[in-house]
């Protein structure tokens, strides 16, 4: 991915150099080795608690509305609450969350995101608890009139496990059925393409953001390879250093795979 690569709400990004060229002392290679969970990843912290905080606290003057934001089919599986667009905090909310993504090289590096849709907040509750199975529509249209193909979709928790019960995000992937419960601040990201379903709410409230993304990487298991090479990469450059001339060499080999794979 380009150096530098930003990505910005439902535009493209100009290019810059790839996350295999950065290093980020505050990433061990056993902290890395730890994200290897594709196509369903987890990332820790992309909000601190402060920022977790400030979201929650912009959400509790928000209005919340039921039946929007989902296609034909998955608005009969749709039970659960959505601030509207044209709610006077979603600008700001919608700011914080991509600030914050952007500067995640591990969110970078995952999901190599081309555009993004602005992204939405919802909550369930036990009388808004739930979200049946279904599959994220292919193409989602853009503020500015074009399309959107979503590739990546994506959860940030904004509220912690303790905070409710059940609302378990249930993922069906080529490695079977995951569920995923993350403490606020963490982010799931996983192909659009998989059934999932958030389960009953019986307890307290599950606020959270969810974004659907297009990929520079369109197949999901290039980016899966790209993500695991790149996530070596880095553990390597932490241990030998940016000079060693194999890692140089094994670079080379990710940029050039990221240029016959990608799309922009």
């Amino acid at each position: 991915m380009p150096r530098g690569f930003r990505a910005s709400v439902s535009t493209r990004s100009e290019p810059s150099d790839t996350p295999s060229d950065r290093l980020n002392p505050a990433y061990s290679p056993f902290l890395l080795l730890r994200h290897r969970q594709p196509p369903v990843i987890t990332l820790d912290n992309i909000l601190d608690r402060q920022q977790v905080a400030a979201t929650r606290e912009r959400l509790e003057k928000c209005d919340w509305a039921r039946g929007i934001s989902a296609g034909p089919q998955a608005r009969h599986a749709k039970k659960n609450e959505q601030v509207p667009d044209d709610d006077p905090q979603v600008k700001e909310l919608r700011t914080l969350v991509m600030r914050a993504l952007n500067q995640s090289p591990m969110f970078m590096t995952a999901v190599l995101p081309f555009k993004i849709l602005p992204p939405n907040f919802n909550r369930y509750t036990p009388e808004h608890s739930h979200y049946g199975p279904h599959t994220d529509s292919s193409l989602r249209p853009l503020p500015d009139g074009s399309y959107l193909r979503t590739d990546v979709s994506a959860t940030l928790f904004l509220s912690d496990p303790d905070d409710y019960e059940g609302g378990e995000l249930r993922i069906e992937d080529t490695y079977g059925e995951q569920r995923i419960k993350l403490p606020a601040g963490s982010l799931v990201a996983y192909p659009s393409g998989s059934i999932h379903e958030v389960t009953p709410v019986t307890r307290g409230a599950r606020l959270g953001c969810y974004m659907f993304m297009q990929s520079l990487v369109k197949d999901t298991e290039h980016r899966r390879l790209l993500y695991g090479m790149d996530v070596s990469l880095m553990a390597l450059r932490q241990r030998y250093g940016e000079e060693e001339q194999d890692l140089v060499r094994l670079t080379g080999l990710y940029n050039n795979l990221l240029r016959r794979w990608s799309e922009c």
